[in-house]
């Protein structure tokens, strides 16, 4: 399939100049929330006491979640991201909010992919530290066997509240500040394919994040991250948080996949063809088909489940008709896809900066294609291993453990071509190129205990403990957030104009990958001596394991404290200019000046060559720029 020339013009990739507090912005935003969710509780409240079910019990869930849809649409509202559409309705034009320069426009919606890159950076860094603190608290309760510091409620709460904000913030780590921020630039577009509704998207994700957040002060959900029938449909005002909060989150997955694809699809410079796409794009690619046919079922099961909660139905009730391996099904259908939208970024970013430091071709480019469209293809037919342990019935077992165990197979693709590229490379340990190489280290221990889930006899016996727990960690901490750190290296002095320190980065990534190590290979054991996860107590036989494990968990994010201050230092204090292109790559994004241009690129773009051509004395320049042509980075 050919190229399509991108736009000669984006629409108004940024707006008008307007700033200050009398324009739409986030405060404005918080304001329109509070007084929205204010209207919708006063008007569910009136509704409420008209249904005969809402006066058996303490609380009023309609109010709530009418609270949460009013003050959803005010918090737009406030943003000015329904100008537009409102606008349009009434047949007008609509001038864009956010101010080309200046801190001002991260505080606004903007349109301009760069800045929702960066604002996406931010935003999930904040959560990510939200989870990271809930992740020390449970931490701190099981350094006793029994002694309690936290309730049993109050545990399970924090336990639901650190997974839900990993799983929900996570899911766009990478695709939403790497994503939105690069693939334009590294497919030679001058903007992403919907830029309204690229800033729709990220809004609504921090929006999430603080209904989540919020539901403590509703007294938590205790269902895990999982949000299982039926517990959940007795559970407290708590769960409509939850259950709202990952609808918005499934939302902004869906817009996020139809944005990238068609961007991909469409906004491609001449010459820029399949087989000289970026690895990176097409780990995006894969990851926006997942997000586009999983996150549906999440939203349709957390309508079904609100609708059990406030009109009396009984989806998920078995006592009353309803079936709770209903929402098993409709939630493992996304949740096992989630897992990849997770890896398949990681995947993409490591394969990505590898032939950059190991300066060699890529090894095999059609093999990690194909092994990334695998992934894609076969984790839709894996979910009913979660089940094993549920009533599935016996006969589906082996088909379902035999799609399981095959997702190995193109997951190996991946592997393989990262080990060929670095055989016999010149390779530079630089800080991105450690966190690329800890990643494969990570994502084989957890990968390799993977089989063992897979299996229906092992899963019997490992199913619920905290053998689980280690595998899922090393697979999404020890893949997706060592790449997503890779990437931050590697990346943010094109983001943000400065260099990282790099002894101090150095620091981060060996106390990060010993202490990740030191927390979560013990947990293989504690889970194969029979702890079960979220329970606070556990046999004092467990406890040396326990406190070693909790011991290395504190200094595992005393190594995030070592990042956040390099981050901190670099951007605010010694801010170093980084040169344009520190790592003397081939991509387009490193072709372009820094800070890049609000419209990218200044004139019209046309590939000539692949991104990893390195080695190659006569490797052709990598682009051409209207009438001059980029000298070639390719040794």
């Amino acid at each position: 399939m050919s190229a399509m020339e991108t736009p000669a013009t984006a629409p108004a990739p940024a707006g008008t100049g307007r700033s200050g507090l009398l324009t739409f912005n986030l405060l404005w935003g918080l304001v329109g929330l509070v007084v929205g969710y204010a209207i919708g509780l006063w008007i569910g409240h009136r509704m409420g006491s008209r249904f005969d079910w809402t006066a058996d019990i303490d609380y009023n869930d309609i109010a709530v979640l009418l609270g949460y849809s009013l003050g959803t649409l005010g918090y737009l509202g406030g943003l000015g991201i329904l100008n537009h559409p409102i606008a349009r309705l009434f047949g007008r034009s609509a001038r864009d909010i956010a101010p080309r320069t200046g801190w001002a426009r991260y505080a606004q919606a903007s349109t301009d992919h760069k800045v929702i890159g960066n604002q996406y950076l931010i935003g999930i860094g904040v959560f990510f530290f939200i989870g990271g603190l809930n992740a020390m608290l449970i931490r701190t309760e099981l350094l006793h066997p029994t002694t309690p510091t936290f309730s049993p409620g109050q545990y399970l709460t924090i336990v639901g509240l650190h997974g839900s904000m990993m799983i929900m913030m996570v899911s766009s780590i990478i695709l939403g500040p790497f994503g939105h921020y690069f693939v334009p630039l590294m497919i030679g577009s001058k903007r992403m394919a919907f830029p309204r509704l690229e800033a729709l998207s990220f809004w609504i994700l921090p929006l999430s994040g603080l209904i989540l957040t919020t539901t403590i002060a509703y007294g938590g959900f205790p269902t895990g991250w999982t949000g299982y029938p039926t517990l959940a449909s007795q559970a407290d005002i708590g769960m409509d948080g939850y259950l709202f909060s990952f609808a918005l989150v499934g939302l902004g997955m869906i817009l996020n996949a139809l944005n990238m694809l068609v961007t991909v699809f469409n906004h491609r410079a001449p010459g820029m063809t399949w087989a000289r796409l970026p690895i990176f794009v097409w780990s995006m690619l894969t990851t926006s088909v997942l997000m586009l046919l999983g996150p549906p079922m999440l939203l349709a099961a957390a309508f079904m489940e609100v609708l059990d909660r406030t009109s009396g139905t009984a989806f998920f009730s078995s006592s009353t008709g309803g079936s709770p391996f209903l929402w098993e099904n409709l939630f493992w259908f996304f949740g096992h896809p989630e897992v990849y939208i997770l890896a398949l970024p990681g995947f993409g970013i490591v394969l990505e900066i590898l032939p950059v430091f190991a300066r060699k071709p890529l090894w095999g480019y059609r093999l990690a294609v194909s092994g990334m469209l695998g992934v894609t293809l076969l984790s839709f037919m894996v979910w009913q291993h979660h089940l094993f342990v549920s009533g599935i019935n016996a006969s589906l077992r082996p088909f379902y453990m035999l799609t399981t165990e095959l997702i190995s197979v193109p997951t190996g693709f991946i592997f393989l071509v990262g080990i060929a590229t670095l055989w016999r490379a010149r390779i530079r340990y630089t800080v991105p190129m450690l966190f690329a190489l800890a990643f494969f280290v990570n994502f084989l221990i957890g990968g390799l205990s993977g089989v063992y889930l897979s299996d229906v006899p092992s899963d019997v016996t490992l199913h619920g403990s905290f053998f689980v727990m280690a595998h899922f960690h090393y697979t999404i901490m020890g893949g997706l957030v060592f790449a997503f750190f890779a990437g931050i290296y590697y990346w943010l002095p094109k983001m943000a104009g400065v260099e990282l320190n790099e002894t101090l980065g150095k620091i981060h990534f060996w106390t990060a990958f010993i202490f990740f190590n030191s927390t979560f290979l013990p947990l293989f054991a504690v889970g194969m001596m029979g702890m079960p996860r979220r329970t606070a107590t556990y046999a004092p036989h467990l406890q040396f394991l326990n406190d070693w494990v909790s011991i290395s968990a504190f200094l595992l994010g005393g190594s995030m404290l070592v990042f956040l201050g390099n981050f901190v230092w670099s951007l605010v204090v010694s801010r170093v200019p980084a040169p344009a292109n520190p790592w003397m790559a081939r991509s387009l994004e490193w072709q372009l000046p820094t800070p890049v241009p609000v419209g990218n690129f200044d004139g019209p773009v046309r590939i000539l060559a692949g991104p990893y051509e390195y080695g190659d004395p006569t490797a052709p320049p990598v682009m051409e720029l209207g009438p001059a042509v980029v000298p070639s980075a390719g040794d």
